[in-house]
Order: C-alpha cells, then structure tokens, then sequence
C-alpha cells in the first residue's frame, strides 16, 4: 500500500509544486473507493523537476512495470525528456503526470483547485467539479464508475 503521508511530505517539504489528482483526490472529497497509487499534476519548470527529483530520490523511483536492473536514470534530464511517469518507489506508487486527460498540465489545473490540509500539511487538490471533469474525460471503466459517487458528492455539497 502506498504510504501517503511520506510523500506528500517530501513532496511538501521540498517546495515541489503539485496538484492531487486521481484517487486521492476522490477520498480527499468524499469517496468511498481505494486506490493503490499517488497521482499527482507537476509543474514542468527546470527548478521544479529540479526540487521533484531531489524530493522523491530517497524512495528510489523505478519505472512501475519495467524488468528488474533495467536502467533508469532519475533525473531532471530523465523528466525533461519525458510528459507522464508511472513509478514505484520503496513507499508505494506514485504517477507523476506532466499533462492529464481532460485537464491539460500543471499550469492548466492550477484554477480548478482547492487548498486542503492533511497530514498537518497544506495541500493542493483539483476541486470536485473539475475531478469530475477529467475522470469522465479519461473515459475508464474505473473512472466511469466513480464518476456517479463523486456527482452524488457534488449534490449534496450543492443542497448545502
């Protein structure tokens, strides 16, 4: 299982700039569904990759799904070059999306978000409208079939 609060704090105390988005996001509003990963939204600026890069090294990012002793170079380079990163680390699994489906990059879902604390610390996540959003965007099953909890969400929040 994935160890939340240790990397959000790294993320945090790193001064890396993220959005939750994804599962977490959807247990953050309400949701009732588990997830075994930390999706997150990244600024793609040479510093941040930068802070991102010396933030997540202690848990020893691997690409999720590669053979074992395949090379991999963490690196600002290795992000630079690359958009969307499926990781497993010594603390669980992280995606570390560039862009998403339906919502754009970093710069892009920074509007559609809400400021939480958990864990003692200050958080971004995408707010509930624009999760919605994007899950019905990406289209799968998974996604199509939360989508129906977190409008159930919406409305109640909506009454209020």
């Amino acid at each position: 299982m994935t160890q939340l609060e240790r990397l959000l704090t790294a993320l945090h105390e790193g001064n890396v700039e993220f959005i939750i988005v994804g599962g977490v996001a959807a247990r953050a509003h309400g949701s009732s569904r588990l997830t075994d990963d930390l999706d997150v939204s990244y600024a793609r600026s040479p510093a941040n990759l930068a802070r991102l890069v010396k933030a997540l090294a202690p848990f020893e990012p691997y690409l999720r799904g590669a053979p074992p002793g395949l090379p991999f170079d963490w690196s600002a380079a290795t992000l630079r070059a690359g958009l969307n990163f499926t990781l497993t680390t010594n603390s669980g699994a992280i995606d570390l999306l560039g862009e998403i489906t339906g919502g754009g990059a970093y710069d892009a879902l920074l509007p559609h978000t809400i400021a939480i604390t958990a864990f003692g610390l200050e958080l971004r996540l995408l707010d509930l409208p624009w999760l919605i959003h994007v899950k019905r965007a990406v289209g799968r099953p998974k996604d199509l079939e939360v989508i129906a909890e977190l409008e159930a969400l919406q409305e109640e929040i909506d009454r209020m």
